[in-house]
């Protein structure tokens, strides 16, 4: 992996220097705009709207449509005087328990790694996060945007995960939501059934993406000029009478599957920590803070029926 990013954890008095590279990469299929006929790249070119001629990279400003339609052009200058106070800092605002931060708002993953004389504050900070079991809430500025983002610890190491502004994540303002929709007791029982039929231990290994496959399959069938044949398509399966019998019809097909070698029901298993590695390698474990009184829950508000 390479490095896209220089900068140090602000974590209190103490900086620890580090690392940035992107966690994940997606695998589609990369294609270019083509002619039919002869296979040529197709290109484009920066042409300005006002006096048809193409413009250099260089001659190439931001702009910011009005409503009226006007344009507010900024230069690299412009840019240049924007306070950004995180540039090269990852600054550490709190702390707090994982589940307080909803999913919705992660955006990017990304591994730090302990740069230079970086390695000891480093291991300090992720074996007393990871004993915790809380993550740090942080500021950083990436690519000319400062953003949220989280500090956990995946398998040893740092995981960053810039998160969206609140303004950003969307309201779920849809209708069904105000209907007064009754659900027997009888389907609820049965869609818990179902629920409970198909639960297992999450193994990411266990899913493929099938479209990139067939798609990549019939990229190759090209290059050694065989015939392409489509796969039959499935018959489509008659609608159930009513939504207690497909429900009933759907822990049937479940405890089928399950039957019949399908992905098992089992217990997860507990995570290996830094401090049981450390154990099983002969090192002392880092001392884990006293575990904090749990809180008295209060009662949820009771839900509408959906």
């Amino acid at each position: 992996m390479r490095s896209i990013w220089k900068g140090a954890i602000s974590f209190g008095l103490v900086t620890i220097p580090v690392k940035l590279y992107s966690a994940t990469e997606q695998r589609d299929v990369a294609f270019h705009q083509v002619h039919r006929e002869d296979g040529g790249r197709i290109k484009y070119k920066r042409v300005c709207t006002v006096d048809g001629e193409e413009v250099p990279y260089s001659d190439i400003a931001k702009g910011f449509e009005l409503p009226g339609g006007e344009t507010v052009v900024l230069t690299d200058e412009d840019f240049a005087d924007l306070p950004l106070t995180t540039s090269r800092r990852i600054d550490v605002l709190q702390f707090v328990e994982q589940a307080e931060v909803d999913p919705i708002y992660f955006a990017k993953s990304y591994y730090l790694e302990p740069d230079g004389q970086g390695a000891k504050p480093y291991v300090l900070l992720r074996d007393a996060l990871e004993s915790s079991g809380q993550v740090a809430i942080v500021k950083v500025a990436l690519r000319q945007r400062e953003s949220l983002a989280t500090l956990r610890v995946r398998e040893g190491v740092f995981v960053l995960e810039t998160m969206l502004w609140p303004d950003e994540v969307r309201v779920p303002d849809f209708p069904f939501l105000e209907e007064d929709i009754e659900v027997r007791k009888q389907e609820l029982t049965m869609a818990t059934s179902l629920i409970e039929s198909m639960e297992g231990e999450f193994d990411p290994s266990d899913y493929k993406d099938a479209y990139r496959e067939a798609l990549q399959a019939v990229i190759d069938a090209k290059i050694e000029g065989r015939e392409i044949t489509r796969p039959a398509e499935e018959g489509a399966e008659e609608p159930a009478a009513d939504l207690l019998s497909a429900l009933r019809a759907s822990v049937e097909a479940a405890k089928k599957s399950r039957a019949g070698g399908g992905t098992s029901a089992k217990k997860p298993a507990a995570r290996k920590t830094t401090a049981a590695r450390k154990a099983a390698t002969g090192r002392k474990p880092a001392a884990k803070a006293p575990a904090k009184p749990a809180e008295k829950k209060q009662p949820a508000a009771k839900r509408r029926s959906a």
